[in-house]
């Protein structure tokens, strides 16, 4: 398998693990299903992480939680390899792995880098539904 691979699937299992049947849309990035979310108006979490990263590891089962909240049904979150992906990071704006920015639509309704409190990358998540 290779090392992309095993990296997504790294972030993406914890996720399946905690997923029902009213979760969040969880995908890899990709430019073209990022462009066509955002042209529909969806709530958006992108969400940078790494394989290697502590904080990221944190993060994984808050948001699997989260996004399996019949409260974020409509969210679409797309996970960017931070090792992988370097265009769409720069792309996005941002520095480190762990960064997490809402969208609702075109327009970024926040971001956060690092956070590892439930309540405060709810409140992230929250934003990208108004």
């Amino acid at each position: 398998m290779h090392r992309r691979a095993l990296l997504l699937a790294s972030v993406l299992a914890p996720l399946a693990l905690t997923r029902g049947a009213h979760a969040a849309t969880v995908t890899p990035f990709t430019q073209s299903a990022f462009q066509t979310a955002q042209a529909e108006g969806k709530p958006i979490l992108v969400a940078i992480h790494a394989g290697w990263c502590p904080i990221c590891a944190k993060q994984r089962p808050i948001l699997g939680q989260l996004e399996a909240d019949p409260a974020f049904k409509t969210l679409t979150v797309f996970m960017v390899d931070f090792d992988t992906q370097k265009d769409v990071v720069a792309a996005l704006g941002a520095n480190k792995q762990s960064t997490l920015i809402a969208f609702h639509g075109t327009h970024e309704t926040a971001r956060s880098v690092g956070a590892t409190d439930p309540d405060a990358i709810k409140g992230l998540l929250n934003k990208a539904l108004a």
